[in-house]
């Protein structure tokens, strides 16, 4: 894997992740969760479209699939796919940090098995 590749690639995981914080943000923004509260469908969906987090998250989940399409061009995608687990990590690392969400000793050690798993698939 070429440097220029490797980048891509932890780009793309790094946005994808950084989506999902975004994505996380806006949901639990006063704003659409009252319309969520009172069962307001076509509110929320304008509440959701417009949200300033929302958006951002859609944006950074779009430029990571732009680099994702430059990762599938130069590698395999059984070396590639994987990689993407670490997504998996630093999203409930985010989680964790940013939302106080709880990590239990269970998922501590899936995350450990995760990032094993994807030295593992990288380097072979």
């Amino acid at each position: 894997m070429t440097l220029s590749t490797a980048m891509a690639l932890l780009s793309s995981i790094l946005l994808t992740t950084g989506s999902q914080l975004l994505l996380k943000l806006g949901m639990i923004s006063p704003a659409i969760r009252a319309t969520i509260a009172k069962g307001e469908t076509l509110p929320t969906m304008i509440q959701v479209a417009l949200s300033p987090w929302i958006i951002a998250g859609l944006a950074c989940f779009a430029l990571s699939v732009g680099l994702w399409l430059r990762v599938l061009a130069t590698l395999n995608l059984s070396q590639a796919y994987p990689c993407v687990a670490l997504g998996f990590v630093l999203t409930m690392v985010g989680g964790h940090f940013l939302f106080g969400e709880v990590i239990s000793p269970a998922r501590i050690g899936g995350l450990a098995l995760i990032i094993a798993g994807v030295g593992i698939v990288a380097t072979s």
